[in-house]
């Protein structure tokens, strides 16, 4: 091979070598540019996996708070000891001069709590009343007969003062402690100082209302119809 032609080829390599070059810079750039990119996708997958599953615990824990909370609320107003009304209502209002027309009676006899209602802030209030009655003998069981102020849910003025009676029939022997109590709307229920009744004689049975239960089991299967038809636990 003459001088001339070794040194074209330092020059100018050949087509060949000149190709298999710009092949292997290709296959480089190929790879660099499949990696990054498969790199990225990588991260951004892992990222997005990561918030999608912080948005899933943080709205989890924000409905188990919810219902920590709503219960802790539903419970904390009934908390009350033996003859002390509730905190919250003591502030709002005050049952007064609580008397009983009885202390002893028969099955299927009547009992009348009547007192006073003295409001103690400047604004109406509503709520309705009740007889709360413990005993450790004996079911609880009374049917009431009438109210006064009449209806179930009655106004209390701001400032004012409101008379009451509640009237009823016991149904089971037992020793009870019978207080009024008055459930304020938006505030919960409170109890007056209360009364020992103790009840004798045989118990009476009331026919059972299955008219009103079959309307229950109605609503409840209703309400589960349209809890799995929607199913709103996939939302989360």
């Amino acid at each position: 091979m003459s001088k001339v032609n070794l040194l074209m080829k330092k020059i100018y390599p050949s087509d060949e070598s000149y190709h298999l070059d710009n092949e292997d810079d290709t296959r480089r750039q190929d790879n660099s540019t499949l990696d990054s990119k498969a790199y990225i996708f990588v991260f951004s997958g892992k990222r997005r996996c990561r918030v999608t599953a912080g948005i899933k615990t943080t709205i989890i824990v924000l409905i188990g708070a919810v219902i920590i909370l709503s219960t802790v609320a539903s419970i904390a107003p009934r908390v009350e000891a033996h003859g002390v009304q509730a905190q919250l209502q003591s502030r709002f209002v005050r049952i007064q001069d609580e008397t009983f027309s009885a202390q002893t009676l028969n099955t299927g006899d009547s009992i009348t709590v009547s007192g006073t209602l003295q409001s103690l802030v400047n604004r109406p209030l509503r709520g309705w009343l009740s007889l709360f009655s413990e005993s450790t003998n004996a079911g609880n069981r009374w049917e009431f007969i009438s109210r006064d102020p009449p209806g179930n849910i009655m106004d209390i003025p701001a400032q004012g003062t409101v008379p009451y009676s509640i009237t009823a029939k016991a149904l089971e022997p037992g020793i009870y402690h019978v207080h009024t109590q008055l459930n304020l709307e938006h505030i919960g229920p409170g109890l007056g100082p209360g009364q020992t009744v103790q009840v004798t004689g045989s118990p009476i049975f009331k026919p059972v209302p299955w008219g009103n239960v079959a309307y229950q089991v109605i609503l409840i299967g209703a309400g589960l119809g349209i809890t799995f038809a929607t199913r709103p636990w996939q939302v989360i």
